[in-house]
C-alpha cells in the first residue's frame, strides 16, 4: 500500500497558494500522491487548482477525490482532465462520483437514476480519456465527437462507489474506487470482493482501492473524536455513508477516524492495507501544532513500512 495526503481540509480556504504549499510539503516528505475534493457549491475548482499546483510541484501524483459528475457533461470533463494531465506531465488521476442528492438539489440538478447516469457517464468519459473519440447514445446521455488530438496517455479514473451497483459499474468501466468513511471490515467484506469481481468480469486489471480517513496522533483521543463528531456529523446523515457506517458497526465519523498514539495509528493504517486498500490518503485532523507534527512524522515513518 502506498501513502499520500488528502488536502481537502484546505478547500474552504479556496486558495491555490495554500494547496500548492501543502502539496509541496507532501512531496518533500516522501508521499506518493495528493488529493483534493471539490464541493459542488464551493466556488473552488479542484482540477484547475491541481493543474496549477502540478506546474510548481512535479513528480507527485495529483488527483481529485472527487469531482461530481452531474454538473458537467462527460465530454467537457474529459477535455478538462486531459488538459490538466498535459500540464502535469501525466501525473493526474481523475476521481469522480455522483455526490449526494441534497448537494445536487442546491444546484437545481435532479438525482434521478444515479446508477444509470454513472454507467452512461463512464461509457462516454473513458473512451475519450483513452482515445479522444466516442460515439454513445444512452437513455440519459449521448455524445458523438472526436478531440483535436488523441491523448498521449490515458488519464486513470477512480469512481466513488459504495453500494453494490456502483461498485459493479466502477469495476467494469473504471480503474478503481476512491473511498471516504469506509472502515477495514467494510473494505474487506464488501468493497474489495464486489469491485474485484466486476473488474474480472469486464476483463479489466485489479482495481485500485484508494481510501481516505481522518488521522491524528494524540494523547487526547476523546477530545479529537468529539471534535470530529461535532464538525463532520453531516456525513452520518447522508444515506450512502450511513449505509457504510452501519456495515462497519459504528455510529458515525468519529468512530472511523484513526486517532490515538503513534503505534495505534500505525496499526490502524496497516489494518486498512490488510483489508485490501492499495492506496491510503491521510486526512490529517489535528487540533494542536504538536498533534500536527506528531501525525505527520508518524505518517512519514510509515512510508517505508507499509
Amino acid at each position: 500500500m502506498d501513502l499520500g495526503i488528502n488536502g481537502t481540509g484546505l478547500v474552504q480556504k479556496a486558495s491555490v497558494a495554500a494547496v500548492t504549499e501543502s502539496a509541496r510539503q507532501a512531496k518533500a516528505d516522501g508521499f506518493r500522491h495528493y488529493w483534493l475534493a471539490e464541493h459542488p457549491t464551493g466556488g473552488f475548482d479542484a482540477i484547475t487548482a491541481l493543474a496549477m499546483v502540478g506546474a510548481q510541484v512535479p513528480d507527485i501524483e495529483l488527483g481529485t477525490a472527487i469531482v461530481p459528475t452531474f454538473p458537467r457533461h462527460p465530454m467537457t470533463l474529459a477535455g478538462q482532465a486531459l488538459t490538466a494531465s498535459n500540464a502535469m506531465g501525466g501525473n493526474f488521476t481523475l476521481g469522480v462520483g455522483l455526490s449526494h442528492e441534497p448537494m445536487m438539489a442546491q444546484l437545481g440538478i435532479g438525482f434521478e437514476k444515479p446508477i444509470r447516469h454513472l454507467r452512461e457517464y463512464l461509457s462516454i468519459l473513458m473512451p475519450l480519456l483513452h482515445s479522444g473519440t466516442v460515439t454513445f447514445e444512452g437513455d440519459l446521455l449521448r455524445c458523438s465527437g472526436q478531440f483535436f488530438k488523441a491523448p498521449e496517455s490515458p488519464v486513470p479514473v477512480l469512481v466513488a462507489a459504495l453500494g453494490p451497483q456502483a461498485l459493479s459499474v466502477a469495476g467494469r468501466l473504471a480503474d478503481g474506487t476512491t473511498l471516504a468513511w469506509v472502515g477495514p471490515k467494510t473494505v474487506e467484506e464488501h468493497i474489495v470482493p464486489r469491485i474485484s469481481e466486476a473488474a474480472a468480469a469486464g476483463g479489466r486489471p485489479r482495481p485500485r482501492i484508494l481510501a481516505t480517513l481522518p488521522v491524528c496522533v494524540t494523547d487526547q483521543p476523546e477530545t479529537v473524536r468529539q471534535s470530529i463528531g461535532r464538525g463532520l456529523s453531516m456525513y452520518g446523515k447522508l444515506p450512502s455513508y450511513r449505509a457504510m457506517f452501519d456495515r462497519e458497526g459504528v455510529d458515525g465519523p468519529a468512530d472511523l477516524a484513526l486517532v490515538g498514539s503513534a503505534e495505534q495509528v500505525k496499526e490502524a493504517i496497516a489494518g486498512m492495507a490488510e483489508a485490501g486498500v492499495t492506496s491510503f490518503a491521510a486526512s490529517e485532523y489535528c487540533l494542536t501544532p504538536q498533534e500536527r507534527n506528531d501525525t505527520r512524522q508518524t505518517l512519514i515513518n510509515l512510508i517505508e513500512e507499509v
